[in-house]
């Protein structure tokens, strides 16, 4: 029986060489300008080669104040674009398609100094800054900031965008009733809290004819707060306007302790698969190959999205196919047949000894 973490699976006509990605993770590296360099082209690329069917960058941000921190990526900028190039075009050349996050982080934006934003003026925690509740008019300067991020994302070569409605950033500020306490048509109901949801998919939509994901906080975990079946709601909105895939994380709104194991957000994505039938991907402490054989292979989700693991290794899918005993392609350099392969290219000029003392 083949092993089905390594089947080819297509979305909207992109094929990925297996079910495997690697989960956007912050790494804090970019200059002030937000631009990539020489560490994102190393560690986006070695992910690629190491076998992933799909590099996650981490959120991208739509605004400078966007960013969940220091060195944070940016897409905000026209001149942002030609790096991302580079970026995009070196995970291709390992075999692997590229995923573009575009996120802003709202209330827990993480620069001193700068005002942050949010959907009503409530601070994370108590003695956290108070954020200024956006206008509407400032809605629409975000939702036309995703716009314009997703029409960059397309010309530096990306081959998946994924809309950031996690963790407690802003649009996941806006869908939970914890952080979003508007009485306008931005707030009160389901459909007033996605409504700005509904707004920056159908914007990215307008630039974007790719596989299009959303990553969720399926739960708040906290009294009053969103849980899967609010998303069971909203999940049927997003398959309406034309989202390819739920990718299902979980918390970030409030501080509190979760407990967790490994494969316990899987649940939220069986949820949204089965009942809504759209693809889903699974992921938090998917640790080994038969952890995430398993996910598959009973219909629990479509992909899984390595994070932690793939940091430690960035082959783990090679570690995962020498688990399930099943032979994935290699690069031939790390082969034994990497020397015979050496071999066949045509000789080069041999190089002039060193001098030697009289």
């Amino acid at each position: 029986m083949p092993v089905m973490l390594f089947e080819p699976i297509i979305i909207r006509d992109t094929e990925f060489r297996n079910r495997i990605a690697m989960s956007p993770m912050c790494m804090h590296s970019a200059g002030s300008d937000g631009r990539v360099n020489d560490f994102h082209l190393v560690h986006y690329g070695a992910r690629a080669l190491g076998g992933a069917g799909l590099v996650f960058l981490e959120t991208t941000a739509v605004l400078e104040n966007g960013l969940i921190g220091p060195g944070d990526i940016g897409i905000w900028d026209d001149g942002q674009v030609s790096g991302l190039t580079r970026l995009t075009d070196v995970i291709h050349q390992f075999g692997a398609k590229a995923g573009c996050q575009l996120g802003h982080a709202g209330r827990q934006f993480g620069i001193d100094g700068v005002p942050a934003i949010a959907p009503s003026a409530i601070p994370f925690m108590a003695d956290s800054r108070v954020p200024e509740g956006l206008t509407v008019d400032g809605i629409k300067d975000v939702v036309e900031a995703f716009r314009r991020g997703a029409r960059r994302a397309r010309e530096a070569g990306f081959d998946v965008i994924e809309i950031h409605t996690a963790h407690g950033y802003l649009l996941n500020e806006f869908l939970s009733p914890l952080a979003n306490h508007r009485s306008d048509e931005y707030g009160g109901s389901h459909e007033n809290r996605y409504r700005i949801v509904r707004e920056v998919i159908d914007a990215v939509r307008s630039e974007w004819e790719g596989p299009l994901f959303v990553r969720i906080s399926s739960t708040d975990y906290v009294a009053g707060g969103n849980t899967p079946s609010d998303f069971l709601v909203y999940g049927q909105w997003m398959k309406e306007q034309g989202v390819d895939l739920i990718d299902c994380s979980s918390g970030g709104i409030a501080m509190v302790k979760v407990d967790s194991f490994p494969g316990y957000q899987v649940p939220a994505a069986e949820l949204l698969r089965r009942k809504l039938e759209i693809k889903t991907g699974a992921v938090g402490l998917i640790e080994t190959g038969r952890q995430a054989e398993e996910i598959l292979r009973n219909g629990r989700a479509d992909i899984v999205l390595i994070g932690r693991e793939i940091l430690k290794d960035p082959f783990w899918p090679r570690t995962a196919a020498d688990e399930l005993k099943s032979e994935i392609p290699v690069p031939p350099q790390y082969t034994r047949y990497g020397s015979a392969w050496q071999r066949a290219l045509p000789p080069r000029p041999a190089a002039p000894l060193p001098a030697t003392a009289a």
